[in-house]
């Protein structure tokens, strides 16, 4: 296999764990949640940051064996 297709299977495979534990993450603290009337606008703010750093280590970890 190619070094594309094991990049596509391990950031897929990142993907499924990190949607399966998103319930049990749900907001953080800092995430900005409005609710004003019929209108609800959320900016996840400290949500992107953890997915940010999360992924950067795994591309990290990859890009550190190859």
């Amino acid at each position: 296999m190619g070094d594309l297709g094991r990049i596509l299977m391990i950031t897929g495979a990142v993907l499924f764990v990190i949607g399966l534990c998103w319930p049990l993450i749900g907001r953080l603290p800092g995430d900005i949640f409005i609710k004003k009337g019929n209108v609800t606008v959320m900016f996840p703010i400290v949500t992107c940051i953890v997915i940010s750093i999360v992924l950067s280590l795994i591309f990290y970890i990859i890009n550190h064996f190859r």
